[in-house]
């Protein structure tokens, strides 16, 4: 074992204790560099897998009774297991995805390289997989919609598909985020998935070849009534500046009213939620962060918004999370926009990711839990919307969206200065089991 992979071992234990790094994904968080945790000297083994006497003495005094089960273990595994060598690199690994677990909080982790890699590529507006849209809160990884054009939608995947299997291994009691993760891989390679679809008896195979794929984190257009729409998919590097760029179009076609769909919107950086919020509120507290000790620290909304007085709708559901959630809450709380769809997901804790040295990937650890400006917790409660209203597989499949219809209703009830429904009309269909 060699110097570096020692310096990542004893780096480990201060991640969990000192806070730096960036956020994102299902998550809300900050951007920092990587420091250095702990100053010293690294543990001086190298060569051979076997500890030096001095290894014990080479961990941090404070720790040394702490750490020595640990390398004790360590030497047990090189010393005895029964297939050697063993992989260091996926012995610190495990080392590390334990100690993330054994916090008990599902959103405090540890990202391998390539699961590192391909969180920020998403938020940078690009990634490489089939193009499908998922919920990763059911039972199994399910796809909510294709994207136009997609490997996904080229293969003849569906809404309402479940991915039961992913290169003939079952994924039945595996988180679907990691099944998430198998799914997506390099431009030009083929995953093969088995798809459990409502109405049939069988699984469904599919051979489906990956691509890179561009998507745009904030998009928009006019509807009809002089209306107009516009859908924020992520909160990543570019979502303030595409934003910025779909508001003017719109506005100079002088809307009567907006509907902000964030709908399946997993989150992404805190920061840039701020600067989505400031485009339609003109003054106060967007959120605030609240950490273990009590305090809270106010991040206010940034003057100069282009869309701070027309009415608007905000269309949330069950894959609203994390920083789309602040965002929704804020202007709810403002009374600034109703809120039409169903409950979110309820992520109300703010994480950093902190990169690991030597390209080792980055762990994930919750600092602090957020509140709107009314302090209310979504936490493991989500948001509830003004007037709730599902949207069904069956109505996916039909190219149905109760939801957006609801929510043009609504905007058009609040232009129209008239009552606006507080309940599902009888014409929506009943969910699906």
């Amino acid at each position: 074992m060699n110097k570096v992979l020692q310096t990542i071992l004893i780096g480990l234990l201060a991640v969990v204790l000192i806070a730096i790094g960036f956020s994102g994904g299902f998550v809300v968080g900050h951007m920092l560099p990587f420091g250095n945790f702990l100053s010293g000297s690294p543990l001086p083994l190298a060569g051979s897998p076997t500890l030096s006497p001095d290894s014990q003495a080479a961990t941090p005094q404070n720790l040394q009774t702490l750490f020595k089960p640990f390398w004790e273990a360590w030497q047990i595994i090189h010393d005895q297991y029964v297939d050697q060598p063993v992989d260091d690199t996926k012995l610190m690994q495990g080392a590390i995805n334990g100690m993330m677990q054994s916090l008990g909080d599902p959103h405090s982790t540890y990202m391998d390289p390539q699961t590192y890699k391909d969180a920020n590529a998403q938020l940078a507006g690009s990634y490489e997989g089939i193009g499908a849209f998922v919920d990763t809160t059911g039972t199994f990884l399910t796809i909510t919609s294709t994207m136009a054009g997609s490997p996904a939608e080229k293969a003849g995947l569906q809404a309402g598909d479940q991915i039961i299997a992913v290169d003939h291994q079952d994924m039945t009691g595996t988180n679907p985020e990691l099944v998430r993760q198998k799914v997506i891989g390099p431009a030009g390679t083929t995953v093969h998935l088995s798809i459990q679809r409502q109405g049939t008896s069988s699984p469904l195979e599919f051979d489906v070849t990956r691509a890179k794929i561009s998507v745009p984190s904030a998009s928009g257009k006019m509807l009809d009534n002089g209306l107009g729409y516009i859908q924020i998919t992520t909160f990543g590097d570019n979502t303030t500046q595409e934003l910025t760029d779909t508001l003017k179009t719109l506005m100079a076609q002088h809307p009567k009213g907006l509907i902000l769909d964030l709908r399946d919107n997993g989150g992404g950086f805190l920061q840039t939620a701020v600067e989505v919020v400031s485009q339609f509120q003109d003054s106060g507290v967007v959120l605030y962060e609240q950490y273990g000790n009590g305090t809270k620290k106010p991040y206010n909304v940034i003057p100069g918004g282009m869309a701070t007085k027309v009415p608007m709708v905000v269309l949330i559901n069950e894959g609203t999370a994390s920083a789309s959630e602040i965002t929704a809450g804020a202007l709810q709380d403002y009374g600034r926009a109703k809120l039409v769809g169903v409950v979110s997901y309820g992520k109300g804790s703010v994480q950093n990711w902190v990169p690991l040295s030597d390209n080792e990937g980055a762990v994930r650890v919750t600092i602090a839990r957020w509140l709107t400006p009314k302090e209310r917790q979504i936490d493991k409660k989500g948001l509830t919307p003004d007037v709730y209203v599902q949207r069904t597989t069956d109505d996916r499949k039909a190219g149905r969206d109760p939801q957006l219809d609801m929510a043009v209703q609504v905007l058009t009830d609040i232009i129209n200065g008239t009552a606006i429904p507080t309940s599902v009309p009888t014409a929506v269909p009943t969910p699906t089991p």
